[in-house]
């Protein structure tokens, strides 16, 4: 079964309703407990005024009808006229036990009064009232401070309703934005005209769209350059075979071609599953060891030496420089580079390594700038029409041993500068 969904709305209306909650309690019957006190300090104050001119004949003396007096002198005991109308008594001589001290409250038939007394050696005069004082504080209280208090949080919940809907309006606006996230037909501009979270956030959204949709189209267009990179080779190679089958070509001949198209096309398969292959390791952990480097360049140089006669190549290897990572690796970007160079360099190949860094420098043209900024792309269209998987695949690899490569053209050639990261 589906379980609701609580709406924003809902929750801060539930949120509402226990803070006007908590705030009835607060005020109904803590506020009124924490101010009883005061109340009563109040009250003892306003029956001990009057008794220093209180005498026996209490109708002469008083006329408050809230606060009853007893007078005891002589084992006699006088009372003003309104004790019985104000404590239901028949003998006021029962109340005596209950002025313990000069003033406090006591319970006499399930009602509570007050009493103030001055005590001396030939009388006794005694101030009480009930508890209407403290009623009348208690219903005094809430209805001047719940009103307002409670008005408080009613216009302040109000706000918060419409802002909240405000709020909700914003998300669903992201929400059918991130819904439709691929739909090129929708819509996508939201124009909030506040600057908060909610913008940050629709800002981001958009930038993940853009790049979403950026990465769909290299997507298409390394899928097209794939395809006719595979393409061409074949092309090639099925055309030769018709030849020969047409004896239009000499057999010999159309095997040498095959042979060439043949390895190109491997080499492209070769590299497009270790670039796969890079991408499925960049989050694994690799194991680095120190690399005998002077010794990998220098067998790759005697590798590449024979495909060109015409270069010089120039080695010099710091013996105290210290390289870590994989022999694999350091193969794969010597292999990588160095196919490179041969394509293009006119004369001179130089290979610096010192502590850190190492640098492979080439007496060939220069990269137009358009290039070198999306040089590492894999497939991307580069010099001479060429799509490729090779510098993609150096810096992946360095990026997976802790180092990274950048690209400095020459007044005449190219540099390749390979730092270690700084930890």
């Amino acid at each position: 079964m589906k379980k609701q969904k609580n709406s924003l709305v809902k929750q801060l209306i539930i949120i509402i309703l226990l803070v006007f909650s908590i705030s009835f309690i607060l005020l109904g019957i803590v506020l009124p407990k924490t101010l009883i006190p005061l109340a009563e300090d109040n009250i003892y104050r306003y029956l001990s005024e009057p008794l220093k001119f209180i005498k026996s004949d209490f109708n002469s003396d008083l006329e408050s009808s809230e606060v009853a007096y007893l007078y005891v002198f002589d084992n006699q005991v006088a009372v003003s006229d309104n004790l019985y109308d104000l404590i239901d008594t028949k003998n006021p001589i029962v109340l005596i036990k209950y002025f313990k001290n000069n003033y406090g409250k006591f319970t006499y038939k399930h009602k509570t009064y007050y009493y103030y007394m001055i005590q001396s050696d030939e009388n006794m005069k005694v101030a009480l009232t009930n508890d209407s004082y403290i009623l009348k504080t208690k219903g005094d209280i809430l209805r001047q401070i719940l009103p307002i208090v409670l008005g408080t949080i009613l216009i302040v919940s109000i706000v918060l309703l419409v802002w909240s809907y405000s709020i909700i309006y914003k998300i669903e606006k992201l929400k059918a934005k991130v819904d439709n996230i691929d739909n090129s037909d929708y819509n996508h501009k939201i124009s909030f005209k506040t600057d908060d979270e909610i913008k940050s956030l629709e800002l981001a959204i958009e930038d993940m769209r853009i790049s979403l949709k950026n990465q769909e189209e290299y997507r298409n267009t390394m899928y097209q350059n794939i395809s006719h990179d595979f393409k061409t080779p074949l092309t090639v190679i099925k055309s030769y075979i018709e030849a020969v089958q047409d004896d239009v070509e000499d057999k010999d001949k159309a095997l040498n071609v095959i042979g060439q198209q043949t390895e190109k096309l491997e080499n492209k398969v070769h590299s497009l599953l270790y670039l796969n292959k890079l991408d499925y390791l960049k989050d694994k952990k690799v194991d680095i060891v120190l690399v005998d480097l002077k010794k990998l360049i220098n067998d790759e140089v005697s590798k590449f030496k024979w495909k060109r006669k015409d270069i010089e190549f120039t080695v010099n290897v710091d013996p105290k420089a210290k390289f870590y990572g994989t022999v694999e690796n350091w193969e794969t970007i010597l292999d990588n580079l160095l196919n490179n160079f041969m394509r293009y360099a006119e004369k001179n190949i130089k290979i610096n390594a010192k502590q850190n860094k190492i640098t492979l420098y080439n007496d060939g043209p220069n990269i137009d700038n358009d290039f070198l900024e999306g040089i590492f792309t894999p497939f991307r269209k580069g010099i001479k029409g060429e799509f490729g998987l090779g510098l993609s695949i150096v810096q992946k690899t360095l990026k997976m041993m802790g180092y990274n490569i950048t690209i400095e053209n020459e007044k005449k050639g190219v540099t390749f500068i390979i730092t270690r990261n700084q930890k």
